[in-house]
């Protein structure tokens, strides 16, 4: 099975910029679709980004669309999210998760989880 690491969380003022950083175990990083997720305090689970297996395809939250990217380097077994112009309302703990298909938006999807990293965006 492989292991996810999520890196890069912290604390930032609104405006201010983060990369995060997904590492998996192993040299098998390009057989999985990845998705980063995050959960807010007292709030669901929500699908933030998704990228296929060769990171051709991906997908945005509307919310973050144009502020957010995801990319991966399977070379280094790793996927990013690179976060832009961060709002409070981006703060949460952010989960990347792994399947072995095409990426999809639903937590229940997934079925290798990351431990999660923090991320405040203060105003």
């Amino acid at each position: 099975q492989v292991q996810l690491v999520e890196s890069g969380g912290g604390l930032v003022q609104a405006g201010g910029s983060l990369r995060l950083s997904c590492a998996a175990s192993g040299r098998t990083a390009s057989r999985y679709a990845v998705g980063w997720f995050r959960q807010a305090p007292g709030k669901e689970r929500e699908i933030v980004a998704t990228i296929s297996r060769n990171g051709v395809d991906t997908y945005h939250l509307d919310s973050v669309k144009g502020r957010f990217t995801i990319s991966r380097d399977n070379a280094k077994n790793t996927v990013y999210l690179q976060m832009n112009s961060l709002k409070p309302e981006d703060t949460a703990v952010y989960y990347c998760a792994a399947r072995s298909s095409y990426a999809a938006t639903s937590p229940l999807e997934y079925n290798y989880w990351g431990q999660g990293t923090q991320v405040t965006v203060s105003s």
